[in-house]
C-alpha cells in the first residue's frame, strides 16, 4: 500500500458481496472493479477518507483502488481493504479462492441446508457454517445484547430505589392507614393509595429521563467506538423515532408502579388495630 508501510489484507470477493452483511458506516459498498471499501482503522492509519485513491503494493504491479465505502470490522485491527477480485486479476491472476458465500431464499431452513451440504462436502474435507464471516455484523449484536443487558440492570435499580423509597413512606404513614381501615378502607383501595403516590414521580422521571437518556446515548457509544479506533454506523447509534419514544416515557411510571407494588401489597395486608398501635 502506498503511504504509510503497513501490512494489510485484501479481501477480494467475485460477484455482488453487498448481501453478506457487512455493516456500512458511510459510503457505498463497491459495484466496480477499481473501487473498494475499508475500516474505520485504515481510514486513520493512512490519513485517507472516502473517495480517495490508494495503492495496493506487494504485488506483480501496483494496483490503485477509490475508496468508496467505511465498513465497520475490526478483524486484523481494522487493516483490511475490500475489493472486486477483477480489481486484482491483473496484478495477482493466480487467487485463490478461500470462502463461498451462499444465500438461501426465504423461508429455508438454515440449519437443515447446512446439514445436509455439509454431508455432501464431507468427503472433500470442507465445512460448511451458518452465518457469514462479518465480524462487524457480529459485533452490531454485541453491542445490542451488551445495551439491553445494562438497561435491564437500570431498570432493577431503578424498581428497587422506588422500592425502598416507597416502603419508608409508608411505614411512616402506617398509623394514617390504620385510621383509613378503621374508617372502611378495603385492601383494594389501600394499593390504589400507595400506588397513585408514585404515579407523578414515575411520570416526571419518565419526561426528564428519556431526553436525558437520548443526549447521554448520543455521547457515550460514539466515545465507546473511538476507544477501540472505530465509528459505529447508525444502525447501532440510532435512537427511537419520536412515536417511539412516547412509550418509553411511560416506563418511568412503569418502574414506579412496579417497585411500589411490594409496599402496597405490605400495606393492604396490615391488620387494622396493628397499624393504629404502630407509632
Amino acid at each position: 500500500m502506498s503511504g504509510p508501510t503497513a501490512t494489510i489484507d485484501v479481501v477480494a470477493f467475485t460477484g455482488d458481496a453487498s448481501w453478506g452483511g457487512y455493516t456500512m458506516v458511510s459510503g457505498r459498498w463497491f459495484d466496480e472493479p477499481g473501487e473498494a471499501v475499508v475500516p474505520t482503522p485504515f481510514l486513520a492509519a493512512t490519513g485517507t477518507r472516502i473517495g480517495d485513491t490508494v495503492t495496493l503494493n506487494g504485488l506483480a504491479e501496483p494496483v490503485p483502488v477509490r475508496i468508496v465505502g467505511e465498513v465497520l470490522d475490526p478483524r486484523n485491527d481494522g487493516m483490511q481493504v475490500f475489493t472486486d477480485a477483477s480489481t486484482l486479476a491483473a496484478a495477482r491472476p493466480d487467487l485463490t479462492e478461500t470462502s463461498h458465500h451462499i444465500a438461501v431464499s426465504s423461508g429455508t431452513d438454515v440449519s437443515g441446508y447446512v446439514a445436509a451440504l455439509n454431508r455432501d462436502l464431507a468427503p472433500l474435507g470442507v465445512t460448511a457454517q451458518a452465518g457469514g464471516l462479518d465480524a462487524g455484523g457480529d459485533m452490531v449484536v454485541t453491542l445490542n445484547a451488551l445495551s439491553a443487558v445494562l438497561t435491564l440492570m437500570l431498570v432493577a435499580v431503578a424498581a428497587l430505589g422506588v422500592l425502598g423509597g416507597v416502603l419508608l413512606d409508608t411505614r411512616e404513614r402506617v398509623r394514617e392507614i390504620g385510621v383509613h381501615k378503621a374508617l372502611g378502607m378495603t385492601p383494594r383501595q389501600t394499593v390504589a393509595m400507595v400506588l397513585t403516590s408514585v404515579v407523578v414521580t414515575g411520570l416526571v422521571a419518565g419526561a426528564l429521563g428519556v431526553p436525558l437518556g437520548v443526549a447521554l446515548h448520543g455521547r457515550v457509544l460514539p466515545a465507546m467506538g473511538e476507544s477501540v479506533g472505530l465509528r459505529l454506523p447508525d444502525s447501532v447509534l440510532a435512537v427511537y423515532s419520536g412515536a417511539e419514544l412516547l412509550p418509553l416515557a411511560l416506563g418511568g411510571l412503569l418502574i414506579a408502579t412496579l417497585g411500589a407494588l411490594l409496599p402496597a401489597g405490605w400495606a393492604a395486608r396490615a391488620r387494622t388495630a396493628t397499624a393504629l398501635r404502630t407509632e
